[in-house]
């Protein structure tokens, strides 16, 4: 009885070791990076980032010593207007023939209350890195019906300046806004 006990203890000890000390990556079908800007001052233009990933590498189940990594290519937007899209990818932007991807590691993951932090990290565009500071928020971790693996679920929500990047610095902020919302839903994979 002591032999199984010791086994059955051994079995549970691993099994929290494996899943507390994880690395997480972002599920295709399931995750979208977007950005919102004011056009003119009188209407809000979303765009995305169509190919990217994020790695997540976590010790604790609730996600609060938490790294965050996320890269983009930069030539994956999308704002369903080809024309704009190019003009985007230019130098007047993005500059994606110079800059082919954007990067953002996280320096820190502060609680803020249940599930909520205040995830900070230096964000690169344009070969320029700034600190930023999102909101995080934690949605929870469930088994997958369909693949039985582990998920979880993250919402990042933030504000960058474009200014701060260099982006479209001809393109006042009457035309278009300084202001960038970010916002970032995703599910995880171990």
């Amino acid at each position: 009885m002591k032999k199984l006990l010791v086994i059955v203890f051994a079995f549970f000890s691993l099994s929290a070791f494996t899943t507390l000390n994880g690395v997480w990556t972002n599920d295709d079908a399931h995750s979208q990076l977007s950005f919102t800007v004011s056009h003119l001052g009188i209407a809000d233009v979303t765009g995305t980032f169509n190919d990217f990933d994020v790695k997540i590498t976590a010790a604790k189940p609730d996600f609060s010593d938490a790294v965050v990594e996320l890269t983009a290519k930069t030539a994956s937007i999308d704002t369903r207007v080809e024309d704009r899209d190019n003009h985007l990818k230019s130098a007047d932007f993005f500059d994606v023939a110079k800059y082919p991807t954007l990067n953002f590691k996280s320096t820190s993951v502060k609680k803020q209350g249940n599930n909520k932090y205040k995830l900070n990290g230096n964000l690169t565009l344009n070969g320029i890195s700034k600190p930023v500071t999102m909101d995080l928020v934690y949605r929870g971790t469930v088994e997958n019906p369909m693949s039985k693996k582990q998920t979880a679920g993250f919402q990042v929500i933030g504000t960058i300046k474009r200014s701060d990047f260099n982006l479209g610095s001809n393109f006042p902020a009457p035309m278009i806004s300084d202001e960038v919302r970010i916002k970032a839903d995703g599910e995880f994979v171990q």
